[in-house]
């Protein structure tokens, strides 16, 4: 087995297990902004907080992992505090926090967050914007990227600015998001806006050109998807997932909120892929977590099953759901200690379904199993009909791949005995016609990527390795393509922090462009370690979505730079580096950090990054940065 990790793969330790197991050591503080590294001391001892006892009495017994519609713990732990807080005080959970009083409240928002519940509230927003700042219908949203097409190329005519205008980009306004240690969601750029999720699950509207503040909307829990602006009827809206799996629908000209749905009542479940968009119908990737509730011996692994849910957008009407495992799990069998296995389960969906309007189908990838035995649907690419929601034929690219995070415990019973390696195909499939053949382009963790046939049951044209791949890819988030070339962003950290031993001279980090007609590789441009020797979270490799327009291709690294390469040839044509503070519109300092997730977005004459992943060992940061070329 690995050696034990004591700070789990997501970097916030699951409350499940401090309140059901002895604790051995306290686990230590992976990364975070400087203000909450400062402070970090007065809550290192977690287990003796006054909310610690407060939250084991009260709240532990249902936010377990395995109470249906009471968010696991984990999730709990990536909310603000004010978030929790509303939720006690006002929301949903009033009747049962009924009996605490707000001191023991605000204990419990505290210990679960690690985060001062006080200190937010009076932090400066963005200034309002004025009438000559407010919504601009006559300018339409970009239609490129997540929602709309997973190829994420941007057209000159939407882009606003050439790639010979590259050299000039400039930072025209930032934005610090308040409290903040990560920035996942992509932002969305449409009607003169710029449009963003956040870590405390605000939701902001700014005006592209100004930098002011059109509306801000309360999703209540982080934002990780992008933001898909679209069309529905007569209505412009703004469609997101937040971290407790709902999707929230709102207008797009006022913030307020047209429909709002949990999409699956699992404890672990959450939306990390972001809905795509057609004719109407919102198609929305369901994945969860549940891996690391699993790290507890006495948790029942695992229950949790991925699926896509085709609902009416203007509605939210469900027209049909497809389970990625056809079958619920049951029992199949218990651990050396006792615990029950229930399989098979996983095969989550944390990408942007690709759409096919020819033959009316959906692509997509599914991750690994959870529990024993892996079965024929983890990690693997699945082709499911549009219209009625089956499936017509799905691709394994790796077999036998079971895990979860007892994994990365030494002699935790419920790690499966396949052991991995954790190899999804998180990265949206790219559909593509090249010289009159038609090419399903998908990115796996393991660094390949392959050419399919999608008129032959997903049959191999080709397949090309281009990294060495690791639990945390490899392809990682999301690859970008112009009409003949696909450009694939490779992670490859050489520490995952996992046990794995890993070869540093195969790893490949950085931008490569394939041929998609024969799947050779045109160019490749290895990022060279620019990283201190004093920030152990920084690596030089590409974990975020890559955006492409003609002539250039926009990456943000680990290592804290945007950086622009240019099409033919991969030669740098510009960086930032996002790390060094500016100050934002709202009266706070940005300071970025590694990049991851959602990517970054061009249009309308501006580029739009966010920058900041304060998780799985990778840099923090709070930074929304908006540049346009410098006149």
């Amino acid at each position: 087995m690995k050696p034990v990790l004591l700070s789990l793969v997501v970097g916030l330790v699951s409350l499940f297990i401090s309140v059901n197991t002895p604790a051995a050591e306290e686990p230590a503080v992976l990364s975070s902004v400087d203000e909450f590294q400062a402070t970090s001391g007065e809550f290192g001892l977690r287990h003796s907080m006054p909310g610690a006892e407060l939250y084991a009495k009260h709240c532990a017994q249902c936010h377990n992992g395995t109470v249906p519609k009471a968010p696991q713990t984990m999730w709990l732990e990536m909310m603000s505090p004010q978030a929790i807080l509303k939720v006690m005080n006002g929301g949903i959970m009033q009747p049962q926090a009924a009996s605490l009083s707000a001191e023991a409240r605000v204990h419990i928002a505290e210990y679960l967050t690690q985060r001062r519940a006080n200190t937010e509230e009076a932090l400066p927003r963005a200034p309002q914007c004025s009438g000559k700042d407010q919504f601009e219908a006559n300018k339409p949203a970009v239609r490129a990227g997540w929602g709309h097409d997973t190829a994420r190329f941007v057209s000159a005519d939407q882009a606003g600015f050439s790639a010979s205008e590259i050299p000039k980009l400039k930072l025209k306004w930032a934005f610090a998001y308040p409290g903040a240690l990560r920035t996942r969601s992509q932002p969305a750029i449409g009607f003169g806006g710029a449009y963003t999720g956040s870590q405390d699950g605000q939701v902001y509207a700014f005006d592209l050109d100004a930098g002011c503040e059109r509306w801000v909307y309360e999703a209540g829990a982080e934002v990780r998807t992008a933001v898909v602006l679209l069309e529905a009827g007569d209505r412009q809206l703004a469609v997101f997932g937040d971290l407790l799996a709902r999707l929230h629908v709102v207008d797009a000209r006022t913030g307020e909120q047209v429909w709002s749905k949990r999409m699956d009542d699992h404890p672990s479940a959450t939306l990390t892929g972001t809905p795509a968009f057609f004719e109407g119908r919102l198609y929305v990737p369901v994945s969860s977590l549940e891996v690391t509730p699993a790290a507890a011996p006495a948790y029942p692994c695992c229950s949790f099953r991925g699926k896509v849910v085709a609902l009416d957008a203007a509605t939210g009407q469900e027209i049909w759901t497809h389970f990625t495992i056809p079958a619920a799990p049951r029992e199949t069998g218990k651990t050396p200690a006792g615990t029950a296995i229930l399989s098979p389960s996983g095969a989550p969906v944390w990408s942007s379904p690709a759409i096919d309007a020819e033959q009316r189908l959906i692509y997509f990838g599914t991750g690994e199993n959870y529990s024993t035995p892996a079965d024929g649907n983890s990690d693997a690419i699945m082709a499911v009909k549009l219209d009625t929601g089956e499936r017509v034929w799905q691709r394994q690219s790796t077999k036998g791949d079971a895990w979860n995070v007892a994994c990365m415990m030494r002699d935790n019973p419920n790690c499966p005995p396949e052991d991995g390696p954790d190899f999804d195909h998180g990265a949206s499939m790219i559909l593509k016609t090249v010289a009159g053949r038609r090419v399903l382009l998908a990115g796996h963790k393991n660094g390949t990527v392959f050419g399919l046939n999608p008129d032959e049951q997903g049959a191999e044209r080709w397949s090309v390795r281009v990294g060495r791949g690791s639990i945390q890819g490899g392809v990682h988030f999301g690859m970008a393509s112009s009409p003949d070339t696909l450009y694939v962003p490779i992670n490859d950290m050489n520490d995952t922090h996992n046990g794995d031993v890993l070869d540093p001279d195969a790893a490949r980090p950085g931008v490569h462009a394939v041929d998609i007609a024969s799947g050779k590789v045109r160019w490749s441009h290895v990022q060279h370690e620019v990283c201190p020797r004093e920030e152990p979270f920084c690596d030089p490799g590409i974990s975020a979505a890559i955006t492409a327009m003609e002539g250039a291709v926009f990456a943000g690294h680990l290592d804290g730079f945007v950086r622009a390469y240019g099409e033919t040839d991969g030669k740098l044509l510009w960086e930032f580096d996002t790390k060094v503070a500016h100050p934002g519109v709202n009266g706070l300092p940005t300071k970025g950090g590694g990049m991851s997730g959602g990517g970054p977005a061009i249009g309308d004459g501006h580029l739009v990054v966010n920058s900041g992943y304060g998780l799985y060992f990778h840099m923090p940061g709070n930074a929304l940065l908006v540049f346009a070329p410098d006149k």
